[in-house]
């Protein structure tokens, strides 16, 4: 029926309901299950990449686990132990703590003094020698056209003895205080005065530098030559051009060029020598004349083995981490600022 003024209007009986298409199915939830199913779609393979480099993680995770497990038993462990043994005394298996006596106690040894003299002078000659030998030995292989890879195993042969057969063929052969001893007969040939090597107090610690660079040096020669390999050959053509001779050259462009190789070996280098142990222990028997060759590394060695003082050993290792650690602090501010 239709009102004077407005709209036609019906009447139902029946409640409204929600409109349906011919199908009956409701079209809001319809859309809401698409909308799902093209989220899944879109992600799918963003998620993939995703999964496949957690994969690789993991698998990357597991191939770690062995070198953690070794550094953390055989390297992490002994330290934090040994640290808290440095505060403690042992005696017929009870332990006590006993702060810093274990410190105060090792310090006021005199032998603490003559170690740590005597380490540090053959960390300086090593450094004079072990570290710049292997550098021009490295810089004249590099000058050779024929015959690099025999020159290298030549160089290397000594790396590969064992680091004891090496040191018995110097004492008993090299450095044999007599007139059949290697170097004695060299300086008999050139009428020079002979000495008695390991048994001189001033004779020790270079004849001990002589005898580790010989052995250690195969190593640097090929990191120093894999690095000189690496510098432009442009670079000595131009300072042959501008008259440079062979110092400059290598003042001017070799030693620029490998500077950070130069930095990072001198660092292991002295690292390596304040651990010095195995030269005086076979070719000075230990401490030397008048305790010439005592290290550091000896003394650990000798408080820990003969006179049973393990705690104090402990406390003289701490005492080399900190040192060591300081160098390395060193290092690497200096090779930050640098950079």
């Amino acid at each position: 029926m239709r009102g004077p003024a407005g709209p036609r209007t019906t009447c139902s009986l029946t409640p409204d309901r929600p409109h349906r298409s011919r199908h009956g199915d409701n079209h809001g939830p319809r859309q809401a299950r698409w909308g799902v199913r093209a989220q899944a779609r879109a992600a799918g393979p963003a998620a993939e990449p995703r999964r496949r480099q957690l994969q690789n993680n993991l698998t990357g995770y597991a191939f770690l686990i062995g070198a953690v497990v070794c550094f953390a038993v055989f390297s992490w462990y002994p330290m934090v132990r040994g640290i808290i043994m440095s505060f403690q005394r042992t005696r017929r298996g009870e332990t006590t703590w006993v702060g810093w006596d274990n410190y105060e106690r090792i310090i006021n040894d005199p032998s603490f003094w003559t170690a740590w003299k005597n380490t540090f002078y053959f960390t300086a000659l090593a450094l004079i020698l072990g570290y710049a030998v292997p550098f021009f030995v490295a810089i004249l292989l590099n000058e050779f056209r024929h015959a690099k890879g025999y020159l290298r195993i030549l160089v290397y042969l000594p790396v590969m003895l064992p680091p004891a057969s090496a040191l018995f063929l110097f004492k008993y052969y090299a450095y044999d205080p007599s007139d059949a001893g290697l170097f004695n007969a060299i300086l008999n040939f050139f009428h020079l005065p002979t000495s008695d090597w390991m048994q001189s107090t001033t004779m020790t610690m270079p004849a001990m530098v002589i005898a580790s660079t010989w052995m250690n040096m195969g190593a640097a020669v090929l990191i120093y030559l894999a690095a000189l390999q690496n510098i432009p050959g442009e670079l000595y053509e131009a300072a042959e051009i501008d008259g440079a001779g062979i110092w400059r050259r290598i003042w001017n462009v070799t030693i620029p060029q490998t500077k950070l190789i130069l930095s990072l070996m001198a660092m292991l280098q002295i690292v390596a020598t304040m651990q010095l142990f195995i030269e005086p222990l076979i070719l000075a028997n230990g401490a030397g004349t008048q305790d010439s060759a005592t290290s550091v590394a000896y003394l650990i060695y000798q408080h820990g083995f003969f006179q049973n003082d393990l705690n104090g050993a402990a406390a003289l290792g701490v005492i080399m981490l900190i040192v060591l650690a300081g160098f390395s602090f060193v290092y690497v501010r200096l090779t930050s600022r640098q950079d």
